[in-house]
């Protein structure tokens, strides 16, 4: 056999050889070393074909050793001519004549291979060696890919995406687990119980200032991917973006909002309104008083403390919001507390799909896998079909609009239910829009129960807010209390959902 040099591909003979002869000599091992390599990991062209059969004995439930090994390749044909294929006539001829056992180098070769491991044992040593220099030649390809793309293209922004999309590919084909005893685990378990019960507040997440909200999920989690449906103009982003603002607000938190629909001047009107608690029907007909425009200058001193980044890009992708993430993350030294992506229908993906299902499942999985490699919280929004409005009824997981990946992908889902929008006349006419009661629907919950809360929706103030209180959520110094004094600002997670409001209070207003 003619052995394949070449010093500038990383790659070693040696290793490829002691990894497949430790499939063949050690059977306790070679269903743990299959498991972990794939075909394209072997550099040598004979390697990569003596391993396919391998993998392929794995698949069939039969054991590997040099009889079965040799039997596969032997029954395998050396080259296939595929219909209308041309080439050097003699040369195909030669090889459609030919097993692929002649091709690897005959029983002889196969038999080298036990022969030259040294030892079984060392098996891992051998398999992290093919397993970097197979990261390292992807890496090559990769930007020689890159290269090539780079000099005949005529769209900067979309080589960027098509490079990150590449690099983040190999990253991601290294994200790997093995099996582990579960008993391993119970100490860390019975220590975290330990924790929560010492400190009721050690597992929480990130608290949206919504008392349903919080009270069902303990928080918005690390690496959770919490969907956010609705109809159109029900109110998705408001929500959305209120939950932000209370973070911001109350926990100093680092926000990354992706408006592919609205624009950074639209998502500012509406948070300085939302903020103030001032009439932005007003604000645009001109007919603010001074106490209005004392309410947005005490906003924007607000806004001014608030970490909230805004990008307004439309047709963005997954590997672009990674990498913007990132950036953000590296910035604002390596802390990122909240993604908000506005919406999925929106976003492009990165590889063409015959139907845009199959292009919102990418979408979907990608946008969960960002929130798990930043270890962040991502809230995505989503349309909901028609089907929701037809008979008039509460939103459900099959509402989904384009793809069940979106509900099997997601860690929550919520669905915002307006009465008011399915009304009829008499009803609508009855109710004012200015105490409209919205239903949040949490239909998924991996984490704890599903279960439903109540919020009042003010939309000229584009806000919602809690039914069993409305305080003006404000930082310490908007209450003239000073900053390090603790804040009463109403809001306890504690607190059961639905708890009717004092007598005394009107919980609008």
């Amino acid at each position: 056999m003619v052995k394949e040099q070449n010093q500038s591909v990383p790659y070693s003979l040696e290793a490829e050889q002691s990894v497949l002869g430790s499939i063949l000599i050690d059977r306790d091992l070679q269903f743990e070393i299959v498991a972990k390599l794939k075909p394209d990991d072997f550099y040598v062209e004979s390697h990569r074909f003596i391993f396919q059969a391998m993998s392929d004995l794995v698949s069939e439930g039969k054991a590997i050793d040099f009889v079965t090994v040799i039997d596969v390749l032997s029954k395998t044909p050396a080259y296939r001519k595929s219909q209308g294929e041309k080439g050097n006539e003699q040369l195909l001829s030669s090889l459609e004549s030919k097993s692929m056992l002649d091709r690897v180098g005959g029983i002889d070769y196969v038999t080298e291979l036990s022969s030259k491991t040294p030892s079984a044992a060392n098996y891992e040593y051998y398999l992290n060696i093919v397993l970097r220099d197979s990261i390292l030649r992807k890496l090559i390809r990769a930007s020689q890919n890159i290269d090539k793309d780079a000099r005949s293209s005529s769209s900067s922004r979309a080589s960027i995406s098509y490079a990150e999309k590449l690099v983040y590919d190999i990253s991601e084909s290294q994200d790997t687990s093995s099996l582990t005893n579960i008993n391993d685990n119970v100490d860390e378990v019975l220590d975290t119980f330990q924790k929560i019960q010492s400190d009721k507040n050690y597992l929480q997440g990130l608290y949206t200032g919504f008392t349903g909200l919080d009270d069902l999920t303990n928080g918005l989690h690390k690496g959770n991917l919490i969907i956010l449906a609705a109809r159109p103009s029900v109110g998705k982003t408001t929500l959305a973006m209120n939950i932000v603002e209370n973070v911001a607000m109350r926990h100093n938190a680092v926000c990354a909002v992706f408006a592919l629909e609205m624009t950074k001047h639209e998502l500012t009107e509406r948070m300085i309104t939302s903020i103030g608690d001032v009439s932005s029907k007003k604000a645009k007909k001109g007919k603010l008083n001074a106490e209005d425009w004392q309410k947005f200058w005490d906003a924007k001193k607000i806004m001014q403390n608030c970490k909230i980044f805004i990008d307004d890009t439309s047709m963005t992708t997954v590997p672009e919001i990674l990498s913007k993430c990132r950036r953000l993350k590296s910035m604002n030294g390596g802390k990122l507390d909240l993604i908000v992506v506005d919406h999925i229908q929106l976003m492009n993906a990165v590889k063409s799909a015959e139907n845009r299902q199959a292009e919102v499942t990418e979408i979907s999985r990608g946008l969960k896998m960002i929130a798990k490699t930043l270890e962040v919280p991502v809230i995505a929004l989503s349309q909901l079909s028609r089907d929701s409005e037809k008979g008039k009824r509460k939103p459900q997981l099959a509402d989904l609009r384009e793809s069940g990946a979106i509900e099997q992908d997601a860690d929550v889902v919520m669905f915002i239910h307006r009465p008011d929008r399915v009304a009829n006349e008499k009803t609508e006419e009855a109710q004012p829009q200015s105490r409209v009661e919205a239903e949040i629907i949490v239909a998924k919950n991996r984490s704890g129960e599903c279960n439903s809360f109540k919020l009042l929706f003010k939309g000229e103030q584009s806000k919602f807010v809690n039914i069993a209180f409305n305080p003006v959520e404000m930082p310490a110094y908007m209450n003239k209390q000073a900053p390090d004094e603790p804040v009463d600002d109403g809001y306890d997670p504690s607190v059961p959902v639905g708890e009717p409001p004092m007598e005394d209070e009107d919980p609008l207003y």
